[in-house]
């Protein structure tokens, strides 16, 4: 059951992050979109995926 809250907790933490990297980024267009997947990979590995989700973006565009 701890473990639920944990992974829940960094969901969560992770959904706030890439909240506020939008919030500063809109000004560059570089907004990374909040879904599920995106969330849950913030979450659970860090600001190192924030990091390849804004160099993937950077590649696609």
């Amino acid at each position: 059951m701890k473990e639920i809250i944990k992974y829940c907790k960094r969901i969560v933490l992770g959904a706030f992050i890439l909240y506020g990297y939008n919030v500063i980024a809109v000004n560059f267009n570089m907004v990374v979109p909040i879904n599920i997947i995106t969330v849950g990979l913030i979450g659970f590995l860090g600001a190192p995926a924030l990091v390849a989700l804004i160099l993937l973006k950077l590649m696609i565009l």
